[in-house]
């Protein structure tokens, strides 16, 4: 993949443009190096890394056994990044996640004071393992953190370092003892990232490789300081104004209330997607578009992350379920329609 020269005027400096090919190059190694342990699942990988460079975060949904945790702790390891795994359960307590203050007794002074002791949530990349199994007290833990880059415990803000990537993780089978994400917490999540049942060759090829003595190493691609580097570069890149009509025409139709949605749209949503969805739209797109060498992004771009920007942010009506209407239908059916 090469950068076409004449376009360099879209971004600020040659740096700028060493950037974008070291992101693309970048792109291709941790692709390489992901190939090693995780077999298929390529469109998975391009909405994590999507998500991980445009500064977002993934709610992953899949049953046991697809290799979920494998997935992110490898990436997490080719990136060089701090990585943190918390497994959500009914008893879990907030200041499991933040961290918690303890006094502590000067052994010189006998004065005592406060420390805070730092949760599992500093991190670089965090698993949140079945984030619906615990309560919601608990799931707003992450809210703050996810939002804001900073936690707030015993009255002081502690801040988080950068990057921050939580992917949380859900079982869509074992709905008994969970607790369903609130819209709030859902509508922080960049993308919903769907993973299905490999196909019988790929699942072949996992049996073989799980199955052998070989030990597979990884190499380290990006750094942390490279990453923010390359999140920065990736809010550079250039939107042309057909193309936020586009994105933003596009949430606005899914609200059930606005004039410019289908008929179908006000019979099977109740509640549609709000600003968020045109951001992470545009935010995703930029992405994209750097991480296959492109400086510019096409309503293509937009279309393409429709699903995973989409799929957590509508609430479907009574009419829809009864129907047995899917949001990925729904979303399909926008995206053929002419709204």
């Amino acid at each position: 993949m090469t950068i076409d020269k004449s376009v360099t005027t879209l971004v600020e400096s040659n740096k700028d443009l060493e950037l974008v090919e070291k992101l693309g190059a970048g792109y291709r190694s941790i692709l390489e190096q992901l190939s090693k342990i995780i077999v298929g699942q390529s469109q998975v990988i391009q909405e994590l890394l999507i998500s991980l460079f445009a500064r977002g975060h993934c709610l992953i949904v899949g049953v046991p056994g697809l290799a979920k945790t494998l997935l992110i702790s490898s990436l997490a390891e080719i990136l060089d990044l701090d990585f943190k795994r918390i497994q959500f359960t009914p008893d879990l307590m907030p200041s499991d996640i933040t961290g918690t203050e303890v006094i502590e007794e000067d052994p010189l002074t006998r004065k005592r004071s406060y420390r805070f002791l730092p949760g599992p949530i500093f991190t670089n990349i965090l698993l949140a393992d079945e984030i619906n199994r615990t309560p919601p007290k608990t799931q707003s833990a992450l809210l703050q953190a996810m939002q804001e880059y900073k936690v707030t415990s015993g009255g002081k803000t502690v801040p988080i370092s950068l990057p921050f990537f939580v992917l949380a993780t859900q079982n869509p089978i074992e709905q008994e003892g969970t607790y369903p994400l609130p819209e709030a917490q859902l509508d922080r999540f960049f993308f919903q990232v769907n993973i299905d049942y490999p196909n019988l060759d790929d699942e072949k090829k996992i049996v073989h490789q799980t199955t052998s003595g070989q030990t597979i190493g990884l190499k380290k691609i990006l750094s942390a300081k490279d990453v923010l580097e390359l999140q920065e570069i990736v809010r550079k890149v250039p939107v042309a104004e057909n193309v936020v009509d586009y994105a933003v025409r596009l949430a606005r139709a899914t609200r059930p209330k606005d004039e410019s949605a289908p008929s179908f749209i006000k019979n099977w949503i109740s509640w549609g997607a709000g600003p968020r969805a045109s951001q992470s739209l545009i935010m995703g797109s930029k992405a994209k578009a750097i991480l296959e060498g492109r400086l510019t992004v096409s309503i293509e771009d937009i279309r393409s992350l429709a699903l995973p920007v989409l799929r957590h942010r509508l609430i479907l009506s009574f009419h829809a379920e009864a129907e047995g209407v899917a949001v990925e239908e729904i979303v399909q059916k926008l995206l053929d329609s002419k709204f």
